[in-house]
């Protein structure tokens, strides 16, 4: 066999030469392609920029790691002349890790702990929050020219001090403590006007969050922490209550009083069983999934919530199917007129905002001035009886959901053959035998995985009732956390973000359960479709 000049066989082993694949070398030779790379990796490498600043800010340095990591990774992949499949498929790991894995990861973890408010960080940050909140000035206290500025949203962001010393040195105080503050911007009177990552809040944001204000404090040294006075000044002042280590408690000394460390519980508690506000975060193991399939209590609102889910969610797909197919089966006549016109003014629901087409029908179910109530002559209570109020929110979804069903039968029927259906009336059946024996089971073929896709969407449609009735009415049919048209995800966003005390592991308890009860009966509903496609052979 003849070998080449470097001694080779002449056939190069495959992955050994660096030799690119034909179409990467027509891409990357073309001048075209390498700007199309060179942008494409420019935007990348800002976004791992972007994402960095607030993990720099946070301390977070493994998620630093973790984002060089990713774009390091991504670099090799695309300037490589290799690992062809590889630039394929990095991007969709990429997303499906970021968009699907890593949150549904965190959420189970989140689940196994007493994560809520008073109980986010670890009990060090807990201790330093105890002792900070609980600061009083003195005669020597030292004062601060104050900002109040939030990381993020100005409405809903993390508060932030931003504070100028005496001698001029700019921090900026959180919950977990006092950090230098490097590039601020500060006016004569020594307060910050500008700070990278960090939102400056106006006299009227300051004063929309003021009760927040009056309970932010910012842990400093041992037995110390600072406070605000006022809207334009700070001060640090000395703790009333402190930590002894060697007792594991706090101890009031104004008071007197000494509250223990629960360590299974994650909190302080005095001996009458009166706990601190400031706890930290523990693992509880099952705890939650037990409490609202075990506790009396929880348990009620759980499974009644979770029947009303399933009802929910099977009328609205059983009935959007029904109404999209009639209205299909009723425009395929071959000659009917203005075929065109009567499909677009069945799509308009389809186009229109959901947002705004569930207030508008909020409004028209309105007991005073709804339409339904004036048009008919009604005194019906739509949205505070119960009843009438679960009638209402499957209305309003088979109205907004009809459409979708329809583009997809007018296409499942496009592809049935009329044949089939001319040579069963031959056979002697009816339109309805023909339909029911020959046109559906094909329909069937097509509509199955989109039907269960439209169950599963039901079942966590969190706009169907929450903008419509908010998850009530309240009274009988339902407790404080759990209303009479409740689903388990707006039960769920509750217990979260709409209670007095929001219970972050309890909620993600709940989500793992939503995700393990859509997982099966979707699993289970598409492997029941294998039985329809012996019609289709």
């Amino acid at each position: 066999m003849a070998t080449d000049r470097s001694g080779g066989t002449g056939v190069p082993a495959s992955g050994t030469t660096g030799r690119r694949h034909p179409a990467e070398r027509r891409f990357q030779g073309s001048l075209g392609g390498r700007i199309v790379k060179i942008l494409l990796l420019g935007l990348f490498t800002a976004l791992g920029v972007w994402a960095v600043l607030p993990l720099y800010l946070a301390g977070v340095w493994w998620g630093i790691g973790l984002v060089v990591a990713v774009v390091a990774l991504v670099y090799y992949v695309y300037l490589s002349g290799r690992a062809v499949p590889a630039k394929y498929l990095v991007p969709g790991v990429l997303f499906l890790m970021a968009f699907q894995i890593f949150p549904v990861l965190y959420t189970m973890s989140t689940s196994l702990t007493n994560m809520s408010d008073g109980h986010r960080g670890s009990k060090e940050q807990a201790i330093a929050s105890i002792e900070a909140f609980s600061v009083v000035r003195e005669d020597d206290s030292r004062e601060f020219a104050l900002t109040v500025a939030t990381t993020g949203d100005p409405d809903t962001g993390d508060l932030v001090f931003l504070l100028t010393s005496p001698e001029g040195d700019t921090y900026a105080g959180t919950e977990e403590g006092l950090n230098e503050l490097i590039g601020a911007q500060v006016d004569p009177s020594g307060r910050v006007t500008g700070a990278l990552g960090y939102t400056i809040l106006t006299p009227a944001q300051v004063n929309e969050r003021s009760d927040e204000l009056q309970e932010f404090a910012v842990p400093t040294d041992d037995g110390a922490g600072i406070r605000s006075s006022g809207l334009s000044t700070a001060f640090e002042g000395t703790a009333v209550r402190v930590y002894d280590q060697a007792c594991d408690c706090i101890e009031d000394t104004e008071t007197g009083t000494v509250y223990h460390a629960d360590d299974e519980r994650g909190a302080f508690y005095d001996e009458d069983g009166r706990r601190l506000a400031q706890g930290w975060q523990v693992g509880v193991g099952l705890d939650n999934f037990s409490r609202f399939l075990l506790d009396p209590s929880f348990a009620s609102s759980f499974f009644g919530t979770l029947v009303w889910n399933i009802v929910f969610a099977a009328s609205v797909t059983f009935l959007v199917f029904v109404v999209g197919l009639a209205v299909a089966l009723t425009l395929h006549v071959p000659k009917m007129r203005g075929k065109t016109f009567y499909r677009v003014l069945v799509i308009l629901p389809y186009a229109m905002s959901s947002l705004a087409m569930y207030l508008l029908w909020r409004d028209m179910f309105n007991v005073d001035f709804g339409l339904f109530n004036r048009m008919l002559g009604l005194q019906v209570d739509w949205l505070g009886n119960v009843w009438a109020a679960r009638a209402a929110v499957i209305l309003t979804n088979v109205w907004l959901g009809y459409p979708y069903m329809f583009l997809v039968a007018t296409g499942a029927l496009q592809a049935v053959p009329r044949e089939l259906g001319q040579a069963a009336r031959l056979d002697g059946a009816g339109p309805w035998q023909a339909f029911r024996h020959v046109t559906l089971p094909l329909l069937m073929v097509a509509m199955t995985p989109i039907l269960i896709a439209t169950f599963a969407f039901n079942f966590n449609n969190f706009n169907a009732v929450w903008l419509v009735t908010r998850g009530g009415p309240y009274g009988s049919e339902g407790t404080a956390a759990s209303g009479a048209t409740d689903l388990l995800i707006t039960y769920t966003y509750r217990l979260a973000f709409s209670e007095a005390t929001a219970q972050y592991g309890y909620a993600a308890a709940l989500s793992v359960m939503i995700f393990l009860i859509v997982s099966v009966m979707s699993v289970t509903g598409l492997s029941r479709t294998k039985a329809l496609q012996e019609v289709d052979r």
